[in-house]
């Protein structure tokens, strides 16, 4: 009865009212309407939507009915986030899975021969723990040690969920384990509650290892190793792992269960942790997974690279994010937290900003043209006052197809630049070059501008630009690393970059023309080198009998002096090849690498509010609460203090007043005057012009009730109210109270925002 009375508390009529049952949530925000409502895979219906909102019907409509829709047009912008940072997210995790399904084929392959092995020692009858062996090898339990290279376990959980998920896809009964379940407070009874409970989908009273036999006994259960996963080793108490290890051993075969656990730091990190019985017991085998740069290479790659979900980031932006995955030591986690920050900002931003779902349609240009025609008359306005297309000086042409071949134009040439950062990417491997570095200076705008500038300079004094100072001098940019390092290519490296650069500038029919040429020099090279080398390409003078021999003509037609001449001649022809290449590289970049910064209604596709970004993720409390003292009237909405404008009023925040005030002072302010001041602006002198003049600007319903509140008020309530406000302050950390020296000033310590 008494567990009863507490799991189900009496039920109120008021509660079973639905009407009357009202959350805080619901009464202070307006609900957004569920998430499996709005399909946001669906291209067309912000299409659909937008033709409603400017069809003929739509303005027959009354006053009432536009706003209703213009509310739902501010709907489109978050259906097309919804759309597009879910093609986003599922690229993510394809490239993650990706880069690690490699390895997990090789653990499966693993799994399955350890498994074999624990069969082929027998299996014995009965419930006892193990048959009388004395060799310590039938004890064994095989050990996998996957070696994260992770400083940070969060990028880790998804990668033990998805190689969890691949080992249940290939019939093996796999248990998860995290760091919470060796804890020297739970014990060995939590990790085996915890292995009892996914296994046999129950929790027993007693962790008794007896209950998991007579399950694995049964025979839809037999026949599957029990792989068990500990996603973080080194966090885990190293007593109560020993001791679980040291069950194990003992029901290894009749629990063929193989360990799979997580290192972060070094293969030694078992002897560290563990105990030496325990450590004799393991059959360890390593594997290793991808960096975190491997990883965040391949999500640039195909993220921010390859696909064109029309979000882009500016040069600021790439570059804070950069050293924002720096300084988190690397998690991937943490840059894609960012990146979605930064998406959802730019589509809250920015009004036109789901016209980006045009990259992901087959049919851009109609898609655009249909989109850009319903657009209201102000959001057709909006396109052309964006700052990047004030160089348009033909007022004339500001019209939907000149929006519209705008909107195609940054789309190609996205491709093109995209082409060419990834020949550069591959060029910068030779040069352990990474793919976000070479990124942040592709965006640059000021880097083809500087470019241009040092040429413009060089030409007019008669220097000519050789290939290592083609960008304006900028011989440490991770751009010119790339190109000097082609010059020093053999011959074998240089033909499998071309290869892939054959590959990526598909889409630039020129320059492909061009790569094509190189490779086909490349093989010219090499097949008249093997003819040379074979006697065929260097025929021989044949003398008749009667000829005399001269000794000159056999010195100069040495086969020494030959083959020097023939080595000279192919090395030649490798650096004419390789010097061909870096110009190709040169001109692909002065020709096609065009920052997206640099074109016109860039800003519908591109976030450039580093600040905006930085405050939302690092984030500034005292900056804030500063504004937030010095402004309050904005957040209250007071009307008598709208109107004010900047002088104090009684009915202000107390606060606010006395925070406005300290502004008066310098580093230090003096209690008696700041209390005078703020009693100045709560006693107003009524038998003044000036405190006339002040009541005077509260509306008329509330004068009476300020001029009685300012009769009643008493010198005790003054200093409590004061006291209360000063209090508050040091709280949030922008004063600091009165020292024993100098009891009667306080120190101010934030100065500015």
């Amino acid at each position: 009865m008494e567990s009863e009375s507490l799991d189900s508390p009496p039920a109120s009529p008021i509660a079973n009212n639905g009407e009357n049952n009202l959350q805080p949530f619901f009464v202070l925000h307006k609900a957004l309407p569920r998430k499996g409502s709005r399909k946001a895979s669906e291209t067309g219906k912000t299409r659909s939507k937008l033709a409603s909102l400017s069809s003929p019907k739509a303005a027959e409509k009354s006053e009432e009915t536009k706003q209703v829709g213009e509310d739902d047009y501010d709907e489109v912008p978050l259906e097309a986030f919804d759309f597009v940072w879910s093609k986003i997210d599922r690229t993510i995790k394809d490239v993650l899975l990706n880069i690690n399904i490699s390895v997990f084929d090789v653990i499966h392959q693993w799994v399955c021969e350890s498994f074999s092995t624990i069969k082929s020692a027998g299996t014995p009858g009965g419930l006892h723990s193990y048959p009388p062996l004395t060799d310590i090898t039938c004890k064994q339990i095989f050990t996998g040690l996957v070696m994260t290279k992770n400083v940070e376990f969060v990028d880790d959980l998804l990668t033990f969920k998805e190689l969890a998920m691949h080992l249940k896809s290939h019939d093996s009964h796999v248990v998860t384990l995290s760091s919470m379940d060796f804890t020297a407070k739970s014990g060995i009874g939590g990790c085996l509650k915890s292995l009892q409970r996914q296994l046999i989908k129950f929790t027993p009273d007693t962790a008794d290892i007896s209950i998991l036999v007579s399950w694995y006994s049964e025979p839809e259960n037999k026949g599957y190793p029990i792989v068990v996963i500990i996603d973080d080793m080194e966090r885990c108490n190293g007593c109560v792992l020993s001791e679980f290890i040291l069950i194990l051993r003992e029901w290894v075969i009749k629990i063929p269960v193989i360990l799979i656990m997580g290192v972060a730091t070094t293969i030694d990190a078992p002897k560290k942790l563990l105990t030496s019985n325990a450590l004799q017991y393991l059959s360890p085998c390593k594997f290793t997974l991808g960096s975190p740069s491997e990883r965040m290479d391949a999500i640039m790659e195909a993220l921010l690279v390859k696909l064109c979900t029309g979000f882009d980031i500016g040069h600021k932006v790439a570059v804070f994010l950069r050293n924002y995955f720096l300084r988190h030591d690397g998690t991937v986690t943490s840059f894609i937290r960012a990146l979605k920050i930064a998406c959802s900002k730019h589509f809250l931003m920015e009004p036109l900003s789901f016209l980006c779902e045009g990259f992901l349609s087959e049919d851009s240009h109609s898609f655009w043209m249909e989109m850009c025609e319903s657009l209201p008359v102000e959001m057709h306005k909006c396109a052309f006052d964006l700052p990047s297309c004030k160089l348009i000086d033909d007022v004339s042409c500001l019209s939907t197809e000149t929006l519209v071949s705008g909107l195609s134009a940054v789309k190609s040439l996205q491709k093109d630049w995209s082409s060419v950062v990834l020949c550069l990417f591959e060029a910068g491997k030779f040069h352990r070059i990474k793919l976000f570095d070479i990124f942040c200076e592709a965006l640059d705008p000021n880097r083809q501008s500087g470019a241009v500038e040092d040429r413009v300079k060089a030409s007019s004094s008669g220097i000519f630009l050789h290939s290592e100072e083609c960008f304006g001098q900028r011989k440490t940019g991770f751009i010119s690393q790339a190109v000097r390092r082609i010059k020093d290519l053999p011959p074998a490296q240089l033909s499998q970059l071309l290869q892939i650069w054959r590959k990526h500038t598909e889409g630039i029919t020129e320059i492909n023309v061009k790569v094509e040429e190189l490779l086909s020099m490349l093989d010219f090279d090499g097949e008249s080198k093997s003819n040379k080398q074979d006697g065929i390409g260097s025929p021989r003078k044949v003398t008749s009998p009667g000829e005399s021999k001269s000794p000159k003509k056999v010195r100069t037609g040495s086969p020494k002096k030959a083959a020097s001449r023939s080595h000279l001649n192919t090395e030649k022809d490798k650096e004419a090849v390789n010097l061909k290449a870096v110009k190709l590289l040169e001109c692909m970049v002065k020709d096609y690498l065009k920052p997206i910064e640099s074109l016109p209604f860039h800003e519908i596709f591109c976030f450039k509010h580093v600040d905006i970004l930085q405050s939302a993720l690092i984030g500034d409390p005292r900056k804030m609460i500063q504004v937030d003292l010095l402004k309050s009237h904005t957040y209250l909405h007071c009307s008598c203090c709208n109107k004010s404008g900047e002088s104090l009023l009684p009915s202000m925040n107390d606060t606010s007043i006395i925070y406005q005030l300290a502004q008066e002072h310098g580093d230090l302010i003096n209690l008696h005057d700041w209390f005078q001041s703020f009693k100045a602006i709560i006693l107003p002198p009524s038998n003044t012009k000036k405190g006339k003049r002040k009541l005077q600007m509260y509306p008329l319903s509330k004068k009476r009730k300020v001029a009685v509140e300012i009769e009643s008020i008493s010198e005790a309530s003054i200093q409590a109210r004061f006291c209360k406000a000063v209090t508050e302050l040091q709280i949030t950390g922008l004063l600091r109270m009165p020292s024993k020296r100098r009891p009667d000033f306080v120190q101010r310590i934030a100065f500015g925002f």
